[in-house]
């Protein structure tokens, strides 16, 4: 899969408005700079707070390691396992598990495909699957819809971090995370 060019960041930041930093910190902070498995699958993370949210909690108790009403982060498996997870999902739900599972570069879930532009989730994940270019698209129109931009743009990382992965940002110091990404960035 071929990466995000200097020029990619570059465009982007220019459609924002902001710093081309300001958008490698978020990459760094939310993938670790890859959208990619070495196997070529999307970097992704499945939430099973969000599966039992989207499915009801109906399989809380036959499939407690992705169907949880609270969040618990000894769930996750971590890197490509977690596509097991993810495809024990697909086998009871493929919608409400695809949703579920944050994807790629920047880790934006499945629920939010409307938000990234697209009239379906498995047109979002394709998207997700095709390249890191389509997966800057999804963020930029994330972005944009969700009114973030202006926040990237004056570095308010509590704000952004709020607005982007919620209320609980504090929990995982992902303001304090992106200031340190955005800080190495920015020095070149």
């Amino acid at each position: 899969m071929a990466k995000l060019t200097d020029q990619d960041f570059t465009d982007c930041a220019t459609t924002l408005n902001c710093q081309a930093a300001a958008i490698r910190a978020v990459v760094s902070v939310e993938s670790a700079g890859g959208g990619f498995f070495a196997d070529g699958r999307p970097k992704i993370l499945f939430e099973a707070k969000y599966f039992h949210k989207l499915t009801g909690g109906q399989y809380d108790k036959s499939h407690p390691n992705i169907s949880s009403p609270v969040w618990d982060k000894s769930l996750y498996k971590g890197g490509v396992r977690e596509w097991d997870r993810l495809n024990e999902a697909v086998a009871l739900d493929r919608n409400a598990a695809l949703q579920s599972a944050s994807w790629g570069l920047f880790q934006i879930m499945g629920a939010n495909y409307k938000a990234c532009g697209f009239s379906s989730v498995e047109d979002f994940v394709a998207a997700m699957q095709r390249s890191e270019g389509d997966q800057l698209k999804a963020f930029v129109n994330f972005i944009r819809t969700n009114k973030l931009d202006g926040f990237l743009r004056s570095r308010d990382w509590a704000s952004f971090a709020k607005g982007y992965n919620g209320p609980g940002y504090a929990q995982n110091q992902y303001d304090k995370k992106l200031a340190a990404a955005y800080s190495k960035y920015s020095q070149g």
